[in-house]
């Protein structure tokens, strides 16, 4: 006799009714409720701090200790691209500005409220 793979305890990923379901939840995804956690805590300052390792020598300003969800922290960089004229990302918690834009990013986020600081050397 060949083994079911099946496991009562296993949750749903997939539903023909709901389409992909949380695997957290159980609710459909577009419904989920324990993704949507509060912004990560920290000590209330925003550091921003210059990279140049495993970027083939460029300069990379990487901006972390923002409160804001994913949907703000993306906003929020592309505002900040725009201010300083260049490209970047925000992923994982972090926002990435290409070139040493570390003053103007300063004087932006002082003026948009955020306590702001250099980090590293």
């Amino acid at each position: 006799m060949k083994k079911s793979n099946s496991n009562s305890d296993a949750p749903v990923v997939y539903s023909s009714e709901f389409g992909r379901m949380c695997p957290g939840c159980g609710k459909p995804a577009n419904s989920c409720v324990c993704k949507k956690s509060a912004a990560p805590a920290g000590d209330g300052v925003v550091r921003l701090r210059r990279e140049t390792k495993g970027r083939g020598g460029k300069t990379v300003i990487v901006i972390t200790g923002l409160p804001l969800d994913a949907a703000a922290l993306t906003a929020l960089a592309g505002d900040l691209k725009k201010r300083c004229g260049c490209g970047g990302t925000a992923k994982d918690g972090v926002i990435e500005i290409q070139g040493d834009h570390a003053e103007v990013l300063l004087a932006e986020l002082a003026k948009r409220g955020y306590k702001a600081k250099r980090a590293g050397g």
